[in-house]
């Protein structure tokens, strides 16, 4: 399954911890994505079959070596993010950045500082939108 045909669908707990270490490490040995895990470590098994749940989902595929399988990760942490970021835009805050960036502030309290970086984002945004607009 390629990149572009993969569903997106939302990964549990424990998939998202095997992706992450395989985004890290980009391709690995069920023992290499193990060992990349913090104490206390889960079994051997269970990162074995959530990492062949994850090629079933079409996340991952491997490259066989006799019985030993190598993964590696179908789509990148940048994607997936893009895509599960635009879900949860979607279908907390009615795809409105305004009310995200709201309750960001409201709720999560960032510091000036934070808050200063954001506005300095956003003002390079606004002015590279602008420039393109009059192009």
């Amino acid at each position: 399954m390629k990149k572009n045909e993969i569903k997106i669908r939302e990964l549990t707990r424990a998939e998202e911890q095997v992706m992450q270490v395989l985004w890290k490490i980009e391709k690995g040995m069920v023992n290499d994505i193990l060992r990349r895990f913090p104490d206390p470590k889960p079994a051997y098994n269970t990162v074995s079959t959530v990492t062949r749940i994850l090629e079933q989902k079409g996340f991952v595929d491997h490259k066989a070596y006799g019985h030993t399988h190598q993964y590696f990760p179908l789509i990148s942490r940048k994607d997936y993010t893009r895509l599960y970021l635009s879900n949860f835009l979607q279908n907390y805050f009615e795809n409105s950045f305004q009310s995200l960036a709201s309750f960001f502030a409201k709720e999560e309290k960032p510091s000036l500082q934070e808050l200063e970086e954001i506005q300095k984002l956003i003002g390079q945004e606004i002015n590279l939108q602008k420039n393109q607009s009059h192009e």
